[in-house]
């Protein structure tokens, strides 16, 4: 916990000082632009790989990347994708999924989640994309048609579909490479547009 009380100290010291007016101003503006759906873990970090400032995304972060399919009722996810597409009114939503992903490292692994049955229950988000590379296997081609899948379900959220209708939002789907810093783009050209 030093180490989080150091930075909070460094932040006060060096960091929010040299950014006081953007943080004036976004403290009456949130105007980001994008959405940012990452996995949880901590070696992604969405705006140090996007280089963006404060304000710029409105992130959502999920064990595996991973977004519901949509049914009524309230949910954490659903609620912060709906408030970024209709209130917010973002213009591009981009679905990450990484390399070394301990979720679908699990899923394509086979391990056992009995210890973890939270865990379990909620991967079972990802049942589609471990289908469709049951044949293919390893965990980067599961990643891969995850972020897919991902943007599929991101798809079938009312307001996400009212705004694709518009022709107001574009979605994208990235896998990041950790140890290289790369980031391929997966976005297929329906959703993109």
């Amino acid at each position: 916990m030093q180490d989080i009380t150091d930075g909070v100290a460094r932040f006060q010291r060096d960091v929010f000082p040299a950014k006081r007016d953007l943080f004036a101003r976004l403290a009456t503006h949130h105007t980001p632009d994008t959405l940012f759906i990452g996995c949880s873990d901590a070696r992604v970090v969405p705006e140090l790989i996007t280089g963006t400032e404060p304000g710029e995304l409105f992130v959502v972060r999920t064990a595996g990347n991973l977004v519901p399919a949509y049914t009524p009722g309230a949910d954490g996810i659903s609620a912060s994708i709906e408030y970024a597409v209709a209130v917010l009114e973002v213009r591009d939503v981009i679905v990450c999924g990484h390399s070394a992903c301990g979720a679908m490292t699990a899923l394509a692994e086979g391990r056992d989640l009995t210890a973890a049955p939270a865990v379990a229950s909620w991967l079972r988000h990802a049942d589609a994309s471990v289908a469709r590379t049951a044949a293919d296997g390893g965990v980067p081609a599961l990643v891969r048609a995850n972020v897919l899948a991902q943007l599929a379900n991101l798809a079938t959220h009312p307001s996400v579909a009212r705004a694709l209708a518009a022709h107001r939002v574009a979605l994208h789907g990235w896998v990041y490479d950790i140890p290289t810093g790369r980031i391929d783009d997966l976005t297929p050209a329906a959703v993109a547009a």
